[in-house]
């Protein structure tokens, strides 16, 4: 059998997969997010980073995430641009508005290790999402003890703050927009540094990077919430829909559901991957695995 033939039965068993599930649960990683358009690298880089780029010599957002910037006017210079783009700007293209046209008349959950909220800014129900590693647009203190345990903080007019402030301008859709001739500024003024309100620690972004990451009242219900899911449904017939999960953290979303579609009584694990499209042999039988980009998966799963 050609592999068009192979291909063509998966995305088939695949839709009667979700079609016959009395739950499904998907488990979203970063590549759902890079399917949608949020590339950190190339074009949308040199497009917001350029400067950047030129005085720190890194070629990614992610490693400027990471860039030890020498004082606070520096660093909220770059984060802001980085939050409004990927939390705030318009996502690029409908790879979750065809997920959510999959499961939207589903008893779905959805557990994500994805911040960027492209769940909830594309319909998904709120009550219906876990996001376990933080929100871009959520601050905390960046010494989140006593006064400021379990809270986080909107970020959104902060950052429109800041983003202003450098010389760009917002769209009516929230895009962000370059005046021509203007030039970019690489530093925020310092009134705009934020504090936290409740310990007067400067703010940090609200992402899981060390143990001061903050689990505020949300996060533990929305953990509660997927926990309840779980139990109501271990019985019934589920499907695990793993979308663009990759090994960065396989604790989170893979292996829970290996061993859940394992020990389940009829329970099925798809994969869908570009690359790392694979089952263990323990539940080969009951897995059904697409090696392609989930974008494309997923618009020939809605046709």
């Amino acid at each position: 059998m050609k592999y068009t033939e192979i291909y063509s039965d998966r995305i088939r068993a695949l839709r009667r997969e979700i079609d016959s599930a009395d739950a499904v649960i998907i488990g979203a990683g970063a590549g759902l997010s890079v399917s949608a358009g949020y590339v950190y690298t190339g074009e949308r880089f040199d497009k917001y980073f350029g400067d950047f780029a030129a005085k720190y010599h890194f070629s990614d957002m992610y490693s400027g995430g990471f860039y030890p910037y020498l004082d606070k006017e520096t660093f909220w210079s770059f984060w802001s641009r980085y939050i409004w783009i990927n939390r705030y700007a318009p996502i690029p293209n409908d790879t979750y508005d065809m997920l959510l046209k999959l499961v939207k008349d589903k008893d779905y959950f959805v557990l994500t290790t994805n911040v960027d909220h492209c769940f909830q800014r594309s319909g998904f129900d709120k009550r219906r999402l876990f996001y376990t590693q933080g929100d871009y647009g959520l601050l905390q203190s960046s010494d989140p003890h006593g006064a400021s345990a379990h809270k986080t903080y909107e970020n959104k007019e902060i950052i429109r703050k800041m983003v202003l402030a450098q010389g760009y301008e917002i769209a009516e859709d929230n895009e962000l927009l370059v005046p021509e001739n203007a030039e970019i500024a690489m530093r925020i003024p310092t009134e705009l540094i934020p504090y936290c309100p409740d310990d007067g620690e400067p703010m940090t972004t609200n992402l899981r990077a060390d143990d001061s990451f903050v689990e505020d009242k949300g996060w533990y219900r929305a953990a509660e919430r997927y926990s309840e899911f779980l139990r109501e449904h271990e019985n019934g017939k589920v499907l695990f829909l793993e979308c663009a999960v990759g090994m960065n953290t396989p604790g989170i979303i893979k292996f829970p559901f290996w061993k859940m579609t394992a020990q389940w009584p009829d329970a099925t694990y798809a994969c869908l991957n570009c690359g790392e499209a694979y089952a263990p042999e323990e539940i080969r039988e009951k897995s059904i695995c697409i090696d392609s980009d989930i974008r494309r998966i997923l618009s020939l799963l809605v046709r």
